[in-house]
């Protein structure tokens, strides 16, 4: 791991989306799933898993009996015709999707394997093999992985669900909004490092549509700058991190868009917590990020966790 590079990785994010959406443009990576398609079942560890579970959520309010599951899970859904199993790995190599996806090779369940490698051992137990086209991660750190995992579960949603979406078109204004960011950065950064640089670590909050943000985000602190960090659902964070308010200096990254953001935020104004937003203004917050196309949630699940990428590479770097 390295902490340069991992900033060189982030600073690719435009250039690799785009040219994720011109091989969206020529192809479908889902055209050869089977017609028969009863349930849907992710496996994953880590950003993967965060990931798999926004799109499992999407899926199921698109009336797709859809589930994402550890990969460490002792069992999951059986192995029968009819069930789509998508273990994801950016490697390829990890021990607890592999041994997941062991369970479902060789049929009857049908394996598209999601990978950064399609060489690797994942590629090679699985009936379909996805390529994520995010290029090498030199950082060692899963970033444009991350990224382009949201983007592809977004096609095999457009796939099954038949919804028509001109999602290149979306992933290309998500690489504007993360261009955006970069070429700002002067401006929000070193506000940002300096109001979430506490003693009590950094927390995130979003919505459950995209609760892969605030668990990257939080993955993100924990895993360059080695900072304490944890993850929270905007409604949830009523019932069980509204606590850490009353006794700890309690600093936070806010995603918004759920309806529970001012219950959230009328306990941060009472205990005069510092939240800063990553996206449309929430009222009391300390401050605000804002970026090309913010007001589309589809435009933010693609584009915010760079907010906590960014300040998380800069703090690993000093």
């Amino acid at each position: 791991m390295n902490p340069e590079l991992y900033l060189s990785d982030l600073e690719s994010k435009p250039a690799a989306l785009s040219a994720l959406a011109d091989a969206l443009r020529a192809e479908d990576p889902f055209r050869d799933l089977p017609e028969r398609i009863d349930r849907v079942l992710f496996l994953g560890m880590g950003s993967s898993r965060y990931a798999a579970g926004v799109a499992a959520l999407r899926l199921r309010t698109a009336g797709v009996n859809a589930h994402a599951e550890y990969a460490s899970a002792a069992a999951s859904l059986p192995n029968a015709e009819g069930t789509l199993v998508i273990p994801i790995s950016a490697t390829g190599a990890s021990r607890e999707t592999l041994d997941a996806t062991a369970r479902y090779a060789g049929g009857p369940a049908f394996v598209a394997a999601l990978t950064n490698r399609p060489g690797s051992p994942l590629a090679e137990a699985a009936d379909l093999v996805v390529d994520m086209r995010a290029g090498e991660e030199r950082g060692g750190v899963a970033c444009r992985t991350f990224q382009h995992t949201l983007a592809l579960l977004m096609a095999l949603e457009s796939r099954l669900t038949g919804r028509t979406s001109d999602l290149p078109a979306l992933l290309d204004r998500a690489a504007k909004a993360s261009a955006d960011l970069l070429d700002r950065r002067d401006e929000w950064l070193p506000l940002a490092m300096e109001l979430l640089d506490g003693p009590n670590g950094v927390y995130t909050i979003a919505p459950a549509e995209r609760l892969s943000s605030a668990e990257q985000s939080a993955l993100m602190f924990r895993e360059g700058p080695r900072r304490a960090a944890d993850a929270c659902e905007s409604g949830d964070w009523s019932h069980v991190d509204v606590y850490l308010t009353k006794t700890l200096d309690y600093r936070a990254l806010l995603f918004p868009g759920s309806r529970y953001d001012g219950q959230a935020m009328d306990w941060v104004r009472e205990r005069g917590s510092t939240v800063i937003t990553v996206g449309p203004e929430v009222p009391d917050a300390t401050a605000s990020i804002r970026y090309a196309d913010d007001e589309d949630p589809d435009v933010a699940l693609l584009t915010e966790t760079l907010v906590a990428e960014l300040v998380a590479a800069y703090w690993w770097s000093a």
